[in-house]
C-alpha cells in the first residue's frame, strides 16, 4: 500500500514528470544568492553543464571561474571560506572530488571550512561520455573524510531542499548530483531534514528493507510494486544524507523486516551500501544484498540500457530482494 507521500504522485508510475538533480542545484543556488550575500560560486569551466550559469549570469561578481583547475576549485574555495564566505564549488564528481581529493582533504575538511562540493554527472546514467566522465568512487571518497557531510538526492525538487540545507550547515558537504532528467517522487511539500531519511513506500507485514539513494530511488519504488504484484510485501525509504547516516531509521526498518537491499548508483565496495553494512553489522546483523556497480568501469550507452547492464534496475532490485528474502 503507498503511504500518504506517495498518493500525492501515483503518476510517477506512468508518465512522471522528469528532471535532472542538477537543475535544481541551479534553482536553489539562485535563491540563495538572493537571501544571503555570503554566498559564492566557483566553477571548472562548467558553468552551463554544472547548472551555475543563471548565478554567474544574475550574481557576475560573486562569481569565479576557476578554469579546468580543480586543485584550485578546492583551496580558493577554502580560503573565501575562512574569510566569512560560503562557497559552492562545482565541476563533474569525477573530477571534483576525483582529481582535487587531496585539497579536498587538507585544506576543507581537514580545516572543517564550510566549502560545499558540488560534484555533477555521478554514476553511469551520465551515458555516452563513458568510463572517464562516470564517477562512480567518489561517495566512498567523501564518506571517510572527517567531518564531510554527504547528500544525494533523489529529484530535482529534493536536490533544490538539500543545497538549502547545506548552505545552512556550518561545515563542509559534498553534494551528489546526476545529469540525466529522473523523475519527480517529491513535492515541495515532503520534508527534507539533514540526516533523517524518508520512508517512500510501504506495504504491510513488510519482508525486505530496499534502502535507496540517490535517483535510483525510482527504480527501487518500480522493484517494490512489481513485488507487491507476486505478494512480497517491502518497504523502501530514501536515504538521501549518506553522512551522517539515519541509523535509528535504518536499525528499525531492518528488525521490522529482517532483510536488506541497499541500491546506489556507484561502486558496490565503499559506498553507501558499505555504510548500511557497517551500521548493521554493528547493531543488527541481517543479510543484506547490495545492487550497485560491482568492481567495474562505466562504459558509453544510453542509461536505461547502462542500468541494465551493471544490475541497477528495478528488475535487479526485485531479483536482489527474493534472494535477500530466501536468506533470512
Amino acid at each position: 500500500m503507498l503511504n500518504a507521500q506517495l498518493r500525492l504522485s501515483e503518476s510517477i508510475f506512468g508518465k512522471p514528470e522528469e528532471k535532472a538533480t542538477r537543475d535544481g542545484f541551479g534553482t536553489a543556488l539562485l535563491e540563495l544568492g538572493e537571501r544571503d550575500p555570503r554566498v559564492v560560486v566557483l566553477c571548472a569551466d562548467l558553468a552551463e553543464s554544472t547548472r551555475a550559469l543563471a548565478f554567474k549570469e544574475k550574481y557576475p561578481k560573486r562569481y569565479i571561474e576557476l578554469g579546468v583547475a580543480e586543485q584550485n576549485l578546492a583551496t580558493v574555495g577554502s580560503g573565501l571560506a575562512n574569510y566569512g564566505k560560503i562557497p559552492f564549488i562545482a565541476s563533474y564528481a569525477a573530477f571534483s572530488p576525483g582529481r582535487n581529493n587531496e585539497q579536498i582533504r587538507t585544506t576543507i575538511s581537514l580545516n572543517n571550512v564550510p566549502v560545499k562540493i558540488a560534484g555533477m554527472h555521478a554514476g553511469v546514467s551520465v551515458g555516452p561520455d563513458g568510463a572517464t566522465h562516470q564517477a562512480l568512487e567518489d561517495i566512498a571518497l567523501m564518506r571517510v573524510q572527517p567531518n564531510m557531510v554527504v547528500i544525494y538526492p533523489c529529484d530535482a525538487e529534493e536536490a533544490r531542499k538539500a543545497v538549502l540545507a547545506a548552505a545552512a550547515y556550518p561545515g563542509p558537504v559534498y553534494l551528489r548530483f546526476a545529469r540525466e532528467k529522473t523523475p519527480l517522487m517529491t513535492t515541495r511539500e515532503t520534508p527534507f531534514t539533514l540526516g533523517k531519511a524518508n520512508v517512500m513506500w510501504r506495504s504491510e507485514n513488510p519482508q525486505v528493507a530496499i534502502l535507496a539513494t540517490g535517483a535510483l530511488l525510482y527504480q527501487a519504488l518500480r522493484a517494490a510494486q512489481d513485488l507487491e504484484r507476486e505478494h512480497i510485501a517491502a518497504v523502501v525509504a530514501n536515504i538521501h544524507t549518506i553522512k551522517p547516516l539515519d541509523k535509528e531509521t535504518v536499525v528499525s526498518l531492518a528488525r521490522e523486516t529482517g532483510a536488506v537491499v541497499t541500491v546506489e548508483e556507484h561502486q558496490a565496495a565503499g559506498g553507501f551500501g558499505g555504510a548500511i553494512a557497517e551500521c548493521l553489522s554493528q547493531e543488527h546483523p541481517v543479510p543484506i544484498e547490495f545492487i550497485g556497480v560491482k568492481d567495474r568501469f562505466g562504459q558509453s550507452g544510453e542509461p536505461p540500457e547502462l542500468y541494465h547492464e551493471y544490475g541497477l534496475d528495478a528488475q535487479a532490485i526485485a531479483a536482489a530482494a527474493k534472494k535477500v528474502v530466501s536468506r533470512k
